[in-house]
């Protein structure tokens, strides 16, 4: 089975993407949700993540987000202790569900691929091009945020033009081509590979 990664920045469309692939079929992997159970679910990961945050960061045994949200996104060092945490743990999960799955490929959707180094374990990478301005107006829509936190969120993330020359595929999601047809044909070309 061919493994495929779906990355873009954060407005991009990938999840978007990731929804057709599954209409056509294709099992996905969302890193992002899996991350979020495994910081509950996960218990050498709670217990690292207790070490390294404090044990006030569970109530009721369930992860403060909101908490760790507010120590770590101002924080780089933080945020980086916190990725170092969660990261293997997510791509040991990611790549235990792939090992399951019995389809032609299965996507793994993730906005850190290439920072998380989880293209070594995948096959090829599909990213979901959107321009910036088009990106920050999602992003502040969707999440009900302002422009200037969209923009902290991206600085944290790799250039989006250097993202799309390290992936194999790109899509445009850029609301001047339509979005479906490349899927499908990037689908039908996923199927020849091997």
């Amino acid at each position: 089975m061919i493994k495929i990664g779906l990355t873009g920045g954060i407005g991009s469309g990938k999840s978007t993407v990731a929804k057709v692939f599954e209409v056509l079929g294709i099992s996905v992997y969302y890193a992002d949700d899996a991350a979020k159970n495994l910081m509950n679910e996960n218990e050498e990961l709670k217990q690292n993540i207790k070490l390294q945050f404090g044990t006030t960061i569970y109530k009721n045994n369930l992860l403060d987000r909101k908490a760790l949200a507010e120590i770590v996104f101002n924080n780089p060092e933080k945020l980086q202790q916190l990725n170092a945490l969660v990261h293997p743990a997510t791509l040991k999960d990611a790549e235990n569900w792939m090992q399951r799955q019995a389809l032609p490929y299965a996507i793994k959707e993730a906005a850190l691929i290439f920072e998380s180094g989880a293209q070594k374990q995948l096959d090829y990478v599909i990213g979901v091009y959107a321009p910036t301005p088009i990106r920050i107006q999602r992003t502040m829509h969707r999440d009900n945020v302002s422009r200037e936190e969209v923009m902290a969120r991206m600085d944290k993330q790799i250039d989006e033009v250097i993202k799309m020359r390290l992936c194999d595929f790109v899509i445009k999601n850029d609301e001047q081509e339509l979005l479906i047809p490349q899927v499908i044909t990037l689908h039908q070309h996923l199927l020849t590979l091997e």
